[in-house]
């Protein structure tokens, strides 16, 4: 009988055994990954649908045109999105290296795009966690009937003036959980409750973060299919809605105007690199666990079509209702208005020529306002006629984060079983929030144990000590006037888009666009799309450079603003930034790409004694598979 080759393992063993008496070198261990192609892509799904995509999307989506923001969008996905997505995922399944290392390995002056991209997820870290902290506790006070925001408590007797002033669920907002100050800068202390729940949060990441990756990875069923399933609900709630197709109809109405403007181009680029997660290190990360060779241009593909189509299902579920609640308001304006003029009319205060055409009360609100318009205005006031106008009430309800603390909680207090549907609305912004705020833990824990390989054994004490540390700098979020502070960070951490327009420099132009797609080729076999190396070498840097000289210009020429809630009226207002806010937004925009030149210049200074360079990874393969053969 022929003799059987032995194992590649035993012959390590024996050549070991046998007389080799140098300390063998400690190889990291094993690294965990998804079990399945569908648990990997589930898992990227969870880092692109978050908060932004229920908050962000929509009202970016109205304050930028409606319709006109979605076709800017798409282009700016097509030109920045999909290929800088597909060059972090293919950089990390060819490189097999962190989101340090990888950019290392490329060249040492480059290292710095990795430190910068695990700085900004400690920084987002700090104020996300903060969201989710809100949502936990709308989603504990859930479970009472009547809910607490559909009936706030304004005192022992309701005598707060303030409270008819504004919606219910607005003072409950501003009022009963942030308790907010008028301005920046005034704090009455930390908020109990709120510090409760940004502790639970933590203690949420901190146990997601011990168990692994695995038990991890069974939940992303749930946790990735589940907001679907509300997101459907409410769809079809909305659309039932009286005035729903009213907001619709705004949301697909171009308005050609804001082309012109800046700040539209600006805030659509910037929702691409906040919905994909572009230049944070999460995405290389978690490619990093998967299983076997993908394709990385279809996972891209795949990913960006489903949180675009995820953003676009949110923003109709949004305009629909908001739509039903401005058409409410309006129509309760304008029969307000009615009783105004038919008492004016009654008692002979309105002049012939004001008189309304026919009778008032058969009006609709379109044949109003150019009635109401064509009033003086000191009549107007006299009388104390209000233009009630769709938009304009569309305007008042589309405020960032009021989108869901305020719009969608009012919407929720009219469904059936109110307490079951608020629950899993804020039971599903809980399940988006903890998804992107693990992909942003496992951007920070994982390139530290690369990098520090006396951690790799120290896990658990590891994730203990920076989830403390976290809690602890989260505690200013959670002042009475924290959630000002959460708006600079939302606004002016994660925007710039440097990290990402170095990442697509390193691959294009240092180590070379055909170089990467051939190599990627190899990898995974199809041939990729050609129109990657134009894209990659100066659309996409073009278009990050023009973002970033637009964001500066703005804060150049125009006075940086915030809302603040004005207590007097029980209303926001635009307040100017005083000078300590202003500071610190520069100072988060430095600091966030600071480690990029810093690395840079100390790889100048103090060269590395055989600095690596950019290495053929054919080579690299060549090298493994000649000490294979050794052994």
């Amino acid at each position: 009988m022929a003799q059987q080759p032995r194992p590649l393992a035993m012959q390590k063993a024996q050549l070991v055994l046998g007389g080799n008496t140098e300390p063998l070198r400690e190889e990291p261990p094993p690294c965990p990954s998804w079990t399945s192609k569908t648990q990997y892509i589930l898992a990227q799904l969870g880092l692109s649908v978050g908060l932004s995509t229920i908050c962000r999307f929509p009202y970016v989506c109205y304050q930028n045109g409606g319709g006109t923001f979605i076709l800017l969008y798409l282009l700016f996905l097509f030109l920045l999105g999909i290929p800088l997505l597909f060059l972090e995922l293919a950089a990390r399944q060819c490189r097999h290296q962190g989101s340090i290392n990888i950019w290392r390995t490329i060249s040492p002056h480059l290292a710095g795009i990795g430190v910068a991209s695990c700085l900004m997820c400690m920084l987002v870290a700090l104020y996300y966690n903060v969201i989710i902290a809100w949502s936990l506790l709308y989603l504990a006070r859930s479970f009472q009937h009547p809910l607490p925001e559909s009936c706030p408590s304004t005192g022992p007797n309701h005598t707060d003036p303030k409270f008819t002033l504004s919606s219910p669920t607005t003072y409950f907002w501003y009022r009963q959980t942030l308790d907010v100050t008028p301005k920046m800068g005034v704090s009455k202390g930390l908020q109990p409750a709120l510090v409760g729940v940004l502790l639970g949060t933590w203690v949420l990441v901190g146990a997601s973060l011990l168990k692994g990756i695995k038990p991890s990875g069974k939940a992303l069923y749930v946790s990735a299919l589940f907001p679907y399933f509300i997101l459907f609900c409410l769809l079809i709630w909305g659309l039932l809605l009286e005035g729903a197709p009213e907001g619709i109809r705004i949301m697909f109405t171009p308005k050609v105007s804001v082309w012109g403007t800046g700040q539209a181009w600006q805030q659509a680029a910037t929702q691409v690199f906040l919905a994909l997660g572009l230049g944070f290190g999460s995405i290389i990360t978690y490619t990093g666990y998967g299983k076997g060779r993908s394709n990385g241009h279809r996972d891209a593909m795949l990913v960006a079509g489903l949180s675009t189509l995820t953003s676009l299902l949110a923003t109709l579920i949004v305009f629909a209702i908001l739509g039903a609640h401005a058409t409410h308001h309006t129509q309760h304006c304008f029969h307000r208005n009615v009783e105004l003029v038919s008492q004016a009319l009654a008692v002979g205060w309105l002049p012939e020529t004001a008189r309304p055409p026919g009778n008032l009360t058969a009006l609709l609100v379109p044949q109003y306002s150019p009635w109401l318009q064509g009033l003086p205005p000191a009549l107007q006031g006299t009388l104390g006629l209000t233009d009630c106008s769709l938009d304009k009430e569309m305007n008042k309800g589309v405020e960032g984060l009021g989108l869901a603390f305020i719009v969608f909680t009012g919407t929720v207090t009219l469904l059936p079983v109110a307490p079951l549907w608020s629950s899993l609305f804020f039971l599903m912004l809980v399940g988006l929030g903890l998804g992107t705020m693990l992909g942003n833990a496992a951007a920070i824990f994982t390139p530290l144990r690369d990098i520090i390989p006396v951690l790799r054994h120290h896990r658990a004490l590891l994730t203990v000590l920076c989830c403390a540390r976290g809690f602890a700098l989260g505690l200013p979020f959670v002042q009475c006037s924290g959630s000002y502070l959460v708006a600079v960070f939302d606004d002016y951490v994660a925007t710039l888009p440097l990290v990402a327009a170095c990442e697509a420099l390193a691959v294009a132009w240092v180590y070379g666009a055909e170089r990467f797609l051939a190599d990627v080729e190899k990898e995974t076999g199809p041939r990729l799309w050609r129109l990657y190396r134009p894209l990659w070498c100066f659309a996409s840097p073009g278009a990050m450079v023009a973002m970033l000289a637009t964001s500066l210009g703005q804060l150049a020429l125009h006075p940086l603003t915030y809302q603040a809630w004005n207590h007097a009226t029980a209303a926001l207002w635009w307040r100017l930034y005083p000078p300590w806010a202003l500071a610190l937004t520069l100072g988060l925009m430095t600091v966030a790409v600071m480690p990029i030149p810093v690395v840079a210049l100390c790889r100048v200074v103090r060269p590395p004694r055989d600095p690596p360079g950019p290495r053929d990874w054919e080579e690299e393969e060549e090298e493994e598979e000649e000490e294979e053969e050794g052994w």
